[in-house]
């Protein structure tokens, strides 16, 4: 088991979970959030023994979305009166550093699942959308919150929801800065499942986690990559660069070790080599 500050990660072969953990504070999103997850993705992407992730909140909730007072000595431009053009030019680094936070998720090789509870909201979305795969509880809430305090959401949904629900959902979403239900999050394909708690919805993150854990991990990981590139691509690019992933990752053991355990009639034991 890891603390680092806002998460909590462990790691339970073949899967790790990474929990926002400041339940007291519901999970808002502090300057630790933003600086440690970086190091933490990286960490879990380079560890063999891990096939698959878990992000999950601790407490009432997965997130209330960015602790916007406790964010500001980190965004110092925000509050300087001039705004000259040098200000822009630094306050254009820190988003890109915030965005990074987000997006190391979707750069970790391996898959991600966001387990969500309670409110996800703002920054929370950021990173719920960032998830290869999200299922909540009944009781999850989702808002694209940012329009309703006065900024655009800069650190990455705008750019992922739509490829989720689709250009209209994200629209309203963003527009409207309305909550929606987990019902009408499935409704638009926000999420894969709803489950009737907390408790049950932790227990079906981990099985789906250890069933992606079943497979081939070169096989699932170039997914991942090939899924990733393919957003805003035209077919002809994905196939094209489909054809090198595959062309790189055959042969190996485990497509070796697939064909032995059918004619062997078992269940095969991947290695990822």
């Amino acid at each position: 088991m890891i603390s680092k500050n806002f998460y909590l990660v462990e790691k339970n072969p073949p899967i790790a979970w990474v929990y926002l953990n400041r339940p007291h504070k519901k999970n808002a999103m502090n300057p630790s959030a933003w600086n440690d997850s970086p190091a933490i993705f990286e960490d879990l992407d380079k560890d063999p023994d891990i096939r698959a992730i878990i992000v999950a909140g601790k407490g009432p909730c997965f997130s209330a979305g960015i602790d916007l007072m406790g964010m500001i000595p980190e965004l110092p431009e925000l509050m300087d009166n001039g705004q000259k053009g040098g200000i822009k030019w630094k306050l254009i680094s820190r988003i890109k550093k915030l965005q990074d936070a987000i997006s190391c998720i979707e750069w970790c090789r391996k898959p991600v699942i966001a387990a969500i509870h309670g409110h996800c909201i703002g920054a929370g979305l950021d990173m719920a959308t960032a998830c290869d795969i999200r299922i909540c509880s009944e009781d999850a809430l989702f808002s694209l919150r940012e329009a309703a305090v006065g900024f655009v959401a800069d650190v990455g949904v705008l750019q992922r929801i739509p490829a989720i629900v689709g250009q209209g959902h994200a629209r309203e979403l963003a527009y409207t800065a309305r909550d929606i239900s987990a019902q009408r999050a499935k409704e638009i394909l926000l999420v894969n499942d709803v489950h009737e708690n907390q408790e049950i919805l932790m227990k079906k993150a981990e099985e789906l986690a250890l069933e992606i854990s079943e497979n081939s991990p070169l096989a699932v990981q170039a997914s991942k990559d090939v899924l990733n590139y393919g957003v805003g691509k035209s077919v002809e690019d994905g196939l094209k660069y489909v054809a090198s992933m595959s062309a790189n990752i055959i042969p190996s053991n485990d497509l070796m070790e697939a064909f032995t355990a059918f004619a062997e009639k078992r269940k095969p034991k991947f290695t990822g080599t």
